[in-house]
């Protein structure tokens, strides 16, 4: 009996840790890794290729938290798949042998104590014993069983759909091809004819709800269950998940693109995220001005069948919400599952989900989400994962997954975005207006305790106006400021200052939320804009409040009132103080400021920065502490992997992010690799002086001088003269660009450049940005690298942050040389940046070599964003480019120590300009030879 316990607690100890368990971290005790050579590269590796997959299998293994680092056009992504999935089929097959074994071993346990049982002669009341204490060991042996039927039951169903798809491909003849040809376009134009249909129908469904004559949608609801949440699945989720997430759609798609050409590619079941922006194909809703208003509209499609079949049933009843139903022609759940299984048959990006989703005339948005249990890579945006509560809404479980964050360079600066908020004096004024009218409006027929609350936050925004030097019932944009001011304080000093301390946040956000009053406001806007619009922008010459002429207005109903606009445009549309006012539902805005408003006292700071007009006086809450929501992440993933093309300097991610959430250095695991060309391709130079002699000091003293800016145009006609193709030029700001090109301009530097290539600059505007792009790159095909004509290339004037310093890629001739002007560091006298490096300062240690935290932030800010702009250039193994950094401090050790290690080990410190135009030279006369 002793050794029969023995094994049975051995037993129920494995079943234990592998179901409870399963994808925790490997213990200290156990940290033994075989690392696979083979991992199924689709073509011959690199060697730092092979490392990086090695290293990123033993980090995902041991469960750490890992800072890769792989240059661009180092094969990054594809290096992520391969290495990422091997480890992931793996560690399925090795879960599924374990299964196996425990199942085997209770089996032969049963066995052997039957017949110990026998020999001993135990009695009844023995057995019953031994029974109760074996029922959780068999629970859990009756619940692997479980979770091994269900795999198979949706492995099954997913082979038989791949199955019943290439059949139907392989069955269709050539006389139904002919026929299916013919008819085609008619088929397609009777589809999408019942698609438009629909659409319609649904459309004329909302207008005719939004005029409804007794405004029951309008008032608050009783009573809020949370109407993101799914409804449970109450199947486990047994699949192991690697979540995947960058920063932009265009990234994920392209990653998508990467798997489905990976020997994984056939295997793997991959779902893509994306907001119902980028996901919903119902027309009648994405025409909706914001996010917010769309997914809003598509919790109202939800709503409403459930409600007006309640009322129907139930006049008498409450009115309450319910998370069931809906109206939207593509949320229906036998198209919406349909939709699900197709998804997982092959990869596919957000495009290929949306025309499918119009295909099946099933929610994409929806359709995803479902997807999510039974899919292996889950591919999504930055701020669905970041974002705790839009984390929780998609369904996204961390515990035990997987979490890769590609082009995470920012990351940190990322995060503290995603949890900052601001608002202006213009939608707290209006967001005042439109709710005064709202309570004048429905008083009476509003319960006791929505009308307190409404009450408590038409103080709260009156508060709000007030700490801007403003006021309510005034219009925004009359009201001036005679000492407008910049200032900071705590979220603690703003609440007493503001005198709010005495209001419970959580209570009213709660409120809010349970009653949906931001939707409810904005509808009621919307129905009434003629007469909320003139209310708020009449100038008014008598004593009456907004309420009081809107109250009028509303009262005449049937009569003409010369007051009242007869479009629903208003007066001054075109006048930069309407816009500033009218927006889609400031309420909206406003709640998400009083949410950052309960975070921590430490973890944040409101900036209040007071303009000439109230209009333009604006409150931030400004978040410091982003290792305060990452951490959720750290704790529950199993291992986090932060990749990037640029991760120097890399110490602000061990200290800020991850010592600061409680990872152990032991925990922290680092790669860097260099890049795939050979030394002789690329040539960076940090250059001290110009072809004069004068100094190389951009500083903030120095920068304007006449003489610098002079040398500095010499040097570049310089270096147009012996550089073919493309010149990308980087400044500091596009104040300093632009100071720079008209000084140009009147000494002639730029005739004397345009004498050599066309020169382009970057537009503020986004939307200019390709066609410049376009422009530009036009003319250096044009030219031809070595063409013998006159003009060799282009110059490309770009500024460090903006649109062209980030995610462009001068590939070949497109970026032969880049040059960096100065070092772009922020201005450190911004109220915001002061205060992040206080913060840093009084929360960190010293760095080894005694600087202040605040001051390596500083120095970390400049750094990544000139990483960012010098990796523009060299894209593939075969590219080869210059890099000038002009300016002394560029020499100076700690600059040297934060450039990526592919630039900074074969770095050139040149103090006089002659050898360095003249090695500019020989590299691309080297190149230039057969």
């Amino acid at each position: 009996m002793d050794g029969f316990d023995d094994d049975d607690d051995e037993l129920l100890s494995a079943v234990e840790i592998n179901v409870e368990n399963n994808g925790g971290r490997v213990s200290d005790e156990e940290k033994t890794v075989v690392v696979p050579e083979d991992f199924s590269f689709p073509f011959e590796a690199y060697d730092i290729q092979k490392d990086f997959m090695k290293e990123l299998y033993k980090c995902l293994e041991l469960g750490n938290v890992g800072i890769f680092e792989s240059p661009t056009g180092t094969g990054k992504s594809l290096s992520l798949i391969c290495g990422a999935l091997r480890w992931l089929k793996d560690y399925q097959k090795r879960q599924q042998e374990e299964l196996d074994s425990l199942l085997a071993a209770s089996g032969t346990l049963d066995v052997e104590k039957e017949n110990q049982q026998k020999a001993n002669g135990n009695t009844e009341l023995d057995w019953i014993a031994e029974f109760a204490e074996k029922k959780k060991g068999e629970e859990n042996i009756k619940r692997i069983k479980e979770m091994q039927e269900q795999r198979l039951k949706k492995e099954e169903k997913l082979k038989e759909i791949k199955d019943r798809i290439r059949n139907k491909k392989r069955k269709l003849d050539t006389a139904f091809d002919d026929l299916m040809e013919g008819a085609a376009d008619d088929v397609r134009k009777a589809y999408e004819a019942e698609i438009k249909k629909e659409e319609v129908i649904e459309a004329a469904r909302l207008d005719k709800n939004g005029i409804a004559k007794e405004d029951e949608d309008l008032l608050l609801d009783d009573y809020c269950s949370d109407e993101e949440a799914e409804e449970k699945n109450e199947e486990d989720e047994i699949e192991d998940h690697i979540y995947y997430c960058s920063r932009t759609h265009s990234q994920l798609s392209q990653f998508v693109r990467e798997v489905m050409k990976s020997p994984y590619g056939e295997d793997i079941k991959v779902i893509s995220l994306g907001s119902r922006q980028n996901l919903c194909i119902n027309s009648a809703v994405k025409q909706m001005k914001s996010l917010s208003l769309i997914n809003d509209a598509c919790l109202d499609l939800q709503r409403n069948k459930s409600s007006k079949g309640s009322k129907k049933m139930e006049p008498s009843t409450k009115r309450q919400r319910s998370a069931g139903g809906g109206t939207c022609p593509f949320y229906k759940q036998d198209n919406v599952q349909a939709f699900k299984e197709r998804a997982l048959v092959d990869v596919k990006d957000v495009e290929h989900l949306v025309d499918m989703g119009k295909e099946l005339k099933a929610c994409p948005y929806y359709g995803t989400r479902l997807a999510i249990p039974d899919a292996e890579l889950v591919v999504l945006p930055y701020n669905t994962l970041l974002h705790q509560s839009t984390r929780e809404a998609c369904g996204i479980k961390l515990k035990g997954n997987i979490v890769v964050i590609d082009e995470a360079h920012n990351l940190l600066e990322t995060i503290n975005n995603v949890y900052s908020t601001e608002i202006s004096g213009a939608q707290v004024a209006r967001a005042s207006s439109q709710l005064g009218q709202y309570e004048s409006r429905y008083r009476t027929r509003l319960k006791a305790v929505n009308l307190m609350y409404i009450k408590q936050i038409l103080h709260i925004l009156s508060r709000l106006a007030n700490s801007m030097g403003g006021m309510i019932g005034v219009p925004a944009d009359k009201q001036t400021i005679s000492s407008p001011v910049a200032s900071l304080c705590t979220i603690n000093d703003f609440l007493f200052r503001s005198q709010l301390d005495n209001i419970n946040l959580f209570k009213v956000l709660r409120f809010c939320k349970g009653s949906q009053i931001s939707r409810k406001l904005y509808g009621f806007t919307e129905r009434y804009q003629n007469e909320v619009k003139s209310s708020e922008l009449e100038k008014k010459e008598t004593a009456r409040s907004a309420v009081t002429n809107f109250l009028k207005s509303i009262s005449s109903k049937g009569e003409n009132s010369s007051s009242q606009t007869t479009s629903g445009k208003p007066t001054d549309s075109g006048s930069p103080e309407f816009e500033a006012v009218v927006m889609s539902s400031p309420l909206m805005h406003i709640e998400g400021f009083l949410q950052a408003l309960t975070n921590a006292d430490k973890d944040g700071r409101i900036v209040i920065n007071k303009q000439s007009l109230f209009s333009k006086s604006s409150i931030k809450f400004l978040h410091l502490n982003p290792a305060v929501h990452f951490a959720t992440v750290l704790q529950e993933a199993r291992a986090v992997i932060v990749a990037g093309g640029t991760m120097q300097p890399a110490d602000e991610f061990r200290d800020q992010l991850f010592h600061a959430a409680g990872v152990t250095s032991s925990r922290i695991q680092e790669f860097s690799c260099g890049h795939v060309i050979p030394s002789n391709q690329l040539l960076p130079i940090a250059l001290s002086t110009g072809p004069t002699g004068i100094q190389l000091d951009f500083t903030f003293q120095n920068r304007m001088k006449s003489q610098l800016l002079d040398e500095l145009g010499r040097l570049l006609c310089n270096v147009c003269n012996v550089v073919p193709g493309g010149v990308v030029c980087f400044f500091p700001s596009y104040d300093y660009e632009k100071l720079v090109f008209s000084h140009w301009e009147m000494g002639g530097v730029i005739t004397k450049l345009e004498g050599k290539k066309k020169l382009y600059r970057e537009p503020k505007r986004a939307g200019q940005v390709e066609q410049v792009l376009g422009e530009y790159s036009s003319c250096i095909k044009k030219c031809g690298t070595w063409s013998t004509s006159k003009i060799t290339g282009a110059v490309l004037f770009c500024v460090v942050g903006g649109k062209m310093s980030e995610g462009i890629n001068f590939s070949d001739e497109l970026g032969r040389c880049v040059i960096m002007v100065g070092l772009p560091y922020p201005n450190r006298h911004s109220p915001e940046l002061k205060e992040k490096m206080d913060y840093l300062n009084a929360n960190f240690p010293k760095d080894k070599d005694g600087h202040l935290p605040g001051q390596v932030h500083y120095e970390n800010l400049c750094m990544k964003a000139v990483n960012q702009s010098i990796g523009r250039a060299i894209r593939h193994r075969g590219d080869y480019a210059t890099i000038l950094l002009l300016d002394g401090r560029y020499r100076r050790p700690s600059t040297v120590s934060k450039l990526p290690g592919w630039i900074s080990k074969h770095l050139q410190k040149m103090d006089r300009f002659g050898p360095a135009i003249a090695a500019i030279s020989r590299f691309f006369g080297d190149k230039k030879k057969p």
